[in-house]
């Protein structure tokens, strides 16, 4: 068979799309893959096109915006549809891949075969709508792409030595040892205190015995330690449960440039605002002991630190809660916020209604 189609709302796209669609590249010389959305829906048609093509690569996928509602007895409603299938793919398609009862007439319309793909989902017994309701019941159907978009963000920050790592790993483990889904749960490190590592270790090769305060940063520097933040934090959400922590993130490198080098950094603030993250933990200073490990010195910046971390999350509208107390109070209220979080579930929008 020489072209294929296979057309769908993928909304989102679940293992079973994926298993269609390579059906259908595996009996092809090429397919077209038509990501067809409403206006009413809350995931971006450009999304989906994103994430279908990461997944097949060797298929050519193509969106359009189809606000036409679903009636599978009303010929003039298959005639509006067919107008915005025909205006996306104007070639000739000789087969149509569905796993849906419309097929047949949607192949006729097309003037092609159908090709029915486990229409009784057998194979993966999941939905859109299913997925909708509660990704976290399906999140093993979900590839990594919309793992990442989906999976909620929670960032640990605050001064140096007020148990940021701690908590962010203690946070994990704690849902990690629910089981299930949840037994994928990852946090992501602080890139910025590798860099720091770095930057000592480079100094020392031409110095030996040079310590932390002799270490220079410069505005170059945080861009970087920004951008690898968010990448690193992608990385682990494709592979991670529906919860992610990570330990500082992009906006909070703003908060270290204003201390090692003072002032706002403006690409430091475009990069923290390219990641969707859902709420922020804030570790107070007091209570906590300082401990210097070789790779602090801002003992007395603590409490500025506290408090610009704290004004910065207010202004810019980011919510938060900030951890107060010993340890195990400080995880509890964190546990607490972020079940509360989880809670509120991912409000997707309805599609149009279908009358079948």
């Amino acid at each position: 068979m020489k072209h294929g189609l296979v057309l769908g709302k993928f909304y989102p796209p679940h293992a079973g799309h994926h298993h269609l669609v390579r059906t259908a590249l595996a009996a092809c010389e090429e397919l077209t893959v038509l990501v067809c959305a409403s206006s009413v829906e809350s995931v971006p048609l450009s999304d989906r096109i994103a994430w279908m093509r990461e997944e097949h690569p060797g298929a050519r996928v193509i969106g359009a915006i189809d606000d036409v509602r679903m009636d599978l007895t009303d010929p003039a409603i298959w005639d509006a549809h067919m107008a915005v299938f025909r205006a996306a793919v104007p070639e000739p398609v000789d087969v149509v891949f569905t796993s849906e009862t419309y097929g047949d007439e949607l192949a006729r319309r097309f003037g092609a075969a159908h090709v029915a793909v486990d229409p009784a989902r057998g194979a993966h017994p999941v939905s859109g709508t299913a997925v909708r309701a509660d990704p976290a019941a399906h999140w093993d159907h979900l590839a990594g792409p919309v793992r990442a978009a989906l999976a909620r963000r929670v960032v640990v920050v605050g001064a140096e030595s007020t148990g940021t790592t701690t908590m962010a790993r203690a946070l994990a483990e704690h849902y990690r040892a629910r089981g299930g889904v949840w037994a994928s749960t990852r946090w992501v490190p602080e890139y910025g205190r590798l860099f720091s590592e770095r930057k000592l270790a480079e100094l020392r090769e031409t110095r030996p015995g040079a310590d932390w305060p002799e270490v220079v940063f410069t505005p170059d520097d945080f861009p970087l330690i920004a951008t690898r933040q968010n990448a690193d934090e992608e990385a682990a959400a494709r592979l991670g449960s529906p919860v992610l922590f990570c330990d500082t993130d992009s906006f909070a490198t703003g908060i270290w440039h204003e201390r090692y080098i003072g002032g706002r950094h403006p690409e430091v603030e475009d990069v923290a605002g390219r990641v969707r993250h859902d709420l922020w933990l804030l570790t107070d200073h007091d209570g906590v002991a300082f401990e210097d490990d070789g790779l602090r010195d801002g003992e007395h910046l603590r409490p500025w630190m506290t408090g610009r971390f704290r004004a910065e999350l207010a202004r810019t509208g980011r919510p938060f809660r900030t951890l107060t107390g010993p340890h195990e109070e400080r995880l509890a209220t964190a546990v607490a916020a972020v079940d509360a979080l989880l809670a509120e579930g991912w409000n997707f929008t309805d599609p149009l209604p279908e009358r079948r």
